[in-house]
């Protein structure tokens, strides 16, 4: 009685019996690979505690879609993505988040063909590729360190075409205007330049010289996102 209790219900010959003891196998290899790709995406990325566990128990729940669609791969891959889909309805995701995603849908697509094994290997295989790459800075520009966004408030009726171009000359090394916005009623104009600093500890010489330009009114400098949400 009880062997047949998780026999498929559907009597035709192209139905597959699932045993129990290979569900619970490949479920628990799934929850043990997605356990592996939390800890190690959350050990080199601050995230949430929901996308973790998310991280965690997606591998189980794509392989229990694989093993439910009675082996017909395309459909199971095609209910699984949009399972991953869910999470970034509402708020965009980065590209690392989305690459940990289909990591995590990865090894659990393995699990649920039947290759814990194979599923492992890759898991392991890709944690460390990713360690690596983010330990030696892959991808990222050099003088990312040195990379701000400075917002300088002026009057209205200040020239701002080129009165700051002798002070950005002196500590900078790149420097564009990108944004220009009013503000207080179109009394005062914000403009937001992306710098790059010659050297570290320039931020507050600086300042006091655009200070002396700008009316002494609202300066700000902070750093630029190395991972934009627009990213993808």
């Amino acid at each position: 009685m009880l062997d047949t209790l998780f026999n498929n219900i559907f009597s035709t010959e192209t139905a597959q019996t699932l045993e129990t003891g290979s569900f619970l196998i490949s479920i628990a290899s799934a929850l043990v690979l997605g356990l592996i790709t939390a800890l190690v995406y959350s050990h080199s990325t601050r995230c949430s505690k929901g996308f973790a566990v998310t991280l965690a128990t997606l591998p189980a729940v794509v392989a229990a879609v694989i093993m439910m669609v009675s082996g017909s791969l395309g459909a199971s891959v095609a209910v699984a993505g949009t399972f991953s889909l869910v999470r970034f309805r509402s708020t965009p995701g980065t590209a690392k988040e989305i690459g940990a995603v289909f990591l995590a849908m990865a090894s659990g697509l393995a699990c649920g063909m039947g290759y814990p094994a194979y599923g492992a290997i890759f898991t392991v295989i890709m944690c460390i590729v990713n360690v690596i790459y983010d330990s030696t800075g892959f991808g990222s520009k050099k003088d990312m360190e040195l990379r701000r966004v400075l917002t300088i408030t002026v009057p209205e009726d200040l020239n701002y075409g080129d009165i700051f171009d002798d002070i950005f000359n002196k500590y900078t090394s790149e420097w564009k205007l990108s944004k220009v916005k009013t503000t207080n009623l179109g009394s005062l104009n914000k403009l937001t330049y992306d710098i790059v600093f010659r050297e570290n500890g320039s931020e507050k010489p600086m300042i006091d010289e655009l200070r002396t330009r700008n009316g002494n009114l609202e300066i700000s400098v902070s750093r630029q996102s190395a991972d934009p949400q627009a990213e993808l």
